[in-house]
C-alpha cells in the first residue's frame, strides 16, 4: 500500500511516499525549484517520488496532508476576534489567501494530482510525532512535539506504543517555546522562520546574563508546563511583531535592525534565550517522566531542530 503525504501552503513544501509503512522517498520543492523555503505545490517533489518509486497517482491509496485547515482557520479567527481591533492587519492579509486557497486544500490535491479520491487530514502534531516515533526503534516512547502553531496545539505530549499514538497533555497557542524563540530570532534582527540556526549560532558566543529578565517572560508551572508573559509578545495581535516594547525595556535596549553589526549584547541575549529555551524543554521533559516513567523519549517539530536543546 502506498501513502502520499504532503504540506504546502506555509513554508518548505515537501512530499513523502510511503510503502507498507516504510518511507522510500521524500523531498522538498525548494530542491527543485531553488527558491529557500518554497511553500508553492510541490508538484517537482512529488512526481520525483512517484517516479522514484515507479509509479504514477493511480497506484497510490491515500494521499494526507499534514494538518487540519479549518480548525487552523477556527484558530486565526477566534485569534482576530479576540484581539480586535490590534488584529485587524492580520485579518485583512490573512482572508484573502484563506478563502482563496488555503481552505481549498482538498480540492486542490485533487486538481494538482488529477484524482478523486478523499484526501486524509492529519492532525499537525500527530504528523510530527508520527515522523519521529515511527522511524524510531522503539517499541514505546514519550512522545513530545514542540513547534511554533499547528492547528491550535504549540507543544504535545502523550505515549507511542506499537503502532499506536495516543496524546494526553498540551499546550495551546499563544503560549509557545517555537513562538518564543521565533521573538528572540526577530529582536536579535534575523529573520523568523528561517534564521533560528544563527541564533543558536551566536549564543556560545555569549553569558547568559539576561537570563532572569526572560524567566520573568514566562510563567512555569511544577509540571513542567508553561505560559508566556503575553506582555512581552505581539505574534497573537500582529503579523508583523513577535515582541512588544515591554520586551524591549526588559532587555534595555531596542532591536537589532537587520545587517547591522552584531555586538556582545546580542551574544549574551542570544545565550540567555537559548539557555531559556534549555529550561522549557528539560522541565516539561521532566513532567513527562515523572508521569509515564518510560526512558525513552522521541521529540520532532519546530522545536527539536534546536540542536543544543535536543542533545
Amino acid at each position: 500500500m502506498y501513502v502520499l503525504g504532503t504540506s504546502f501552503h506555509y513554508h518548505d513544501a515537501a512530499a513523502c511516499l510511503i510503502k507498507d509503512g516504510v518511507i522510500i522517498a521524500a523531498a522538498e520543492e525548494e530542491r527543485f525549484t531553488r527558491r529557500k523555503h518554497d511553500a508553492a505545490f510541490p508538484r517537482q517533489a512529488i512526481d520525483w517520488c512517484l517516479r522514484d518509486a515507479g509509479i504514477t497517482i493511480a497506484d497510490v491509496e491515500h494521499v494526507v496532508f499534514y494538518e487540519k485547515p479549518f480548525v487552523k482557520f477556527d484558530r486565526i479567527l477566534e485569534t482576530c476576534l479576540a484581539g480586535w481591533p490590534l488584529t485587524w492587519p492580520i485579518w485583512l492579509k490573512s482572508m484573502p489567501v484563506w478563502l482563496k486557497s488555503k481552505l481549498r486544500v482538498g480540492r486542490t490535491l485533487q486538481d494538482e494530482l488529477g484524482t478523486d479520491q478523499n484526501i486524509i487530514f492529519c492532525e499537525h502534531h500527530l504528523a510530527h510525532a508520527a515522523s519521529a516515533f515511527y522511524p524510531s526503534p522503539f517499541e514505546d516512547a514519550v512522545l513530545l512535539t514542540m513547534d511554533g502553531v499547528g492547528e491550535w496545539t504549540t507543544t504535545a505530549l502523550g505515549v507511542g506504543k506499537d503502532r499506536d499514538i495516543e496524546f494526553d497533555s498540551e499546550i495551546r497557542f499563544p503560549h509557545s517555546i517555537g513562538l518564543f524563540f521565533s521573538a528572540l530570532t526577530a529582536y536579535l534582527g534575523f529573520k523568523v522562520n528561517d534564521a533560528e540556526w544563527k541564533v543558536m549560532g551566536l549564543a556560545p558566543y555569549g553569558r547568559p546574563r539576561h537570563l532572569d529578565a526572560m524567566r520573568r517572560m514566562v510563567d512555569v508551572k511544577a509540571d513542567g508546563s508553561f505560559r508566556l508573559d503575553l506582555r512581552y509578545f505581539s505574534h497573537h495581535v500582529s503579523s508583523r511583531r513577535a515582541f512588544s516594547r515591554q520586551w524591549e525595556k526588559a532587555l534595555g535596549r531596542a532591536a537589532r535592525p537587520p545587517e547591522s553589526a552584531i555586538d556582545e549584547f546580542h551574544y549574551d541575549v542570544a545565550r540567555s534565550g537559548q539557555a531559556l529555551l534549555e529550561e522549557l524543554v528539560l522541565g516539561v521533559a521532566r513532567g513527562a517522566w515523572q508521569r509515564d516513567k518510560i526512558p525513552r523519549l522521541c521529540r520532532s517539530g519546530g522545536g527539536a531542530l534546536n540542536c543544543v536543546a535536543s542533545w
